[in-house]
């Protein structure tokens, strides 16, 4: 796995957007190079509590990061009883790493 290192930071989970840079390795599937939803996920997770002092009670990503820059995916977060999108981004990919940014939506949804 890669550094993980905070682009900006945040009052608290869901109190302002926030926007993180994460970086880990990638895995070989089917149909080319992706870092799987649950290391995504996981990954996410694990900033957001070092960057905010309070971890999530879940993070859940549907589907694998393409190891592409500029490729997206929505994640969900839970916290404190309430749910917010994230994007994730694809900022960059060298060797085995891939570093991606974490948008966490103003709002939660519905």
């Amino acid at each position: 796995m890669g550094v993980i290192t905070a682009r900006a930071g945040a009052v608290g989970l869901g109190a302002a957007a926030l926007l993180l840079t994460s970086a880990c390795g990638f895995d070989f599937g089917v149909g080319g190079m992706s870092v799987d939803k649950e290391t995504v996920a996981a990954k996410t997770a694990e900033q957001l509590t070092e960057t905010v002092g309070q971890a999530p009670d879940e993070v859940a990503c549907p589907e694998d990061l393409p190891a592409e820059v500029g490729a997206e995916i929505r994640c969900e977060l839970t916290a404190g009883g309430q749910t917010y999108g994230m994007t994730v981004t694809t900022t960059s990919v060298e060797g085995n790493d891939v570093n991606f940014d974490i948008k966490v939506d103003d709002q939660p949804t519905g």
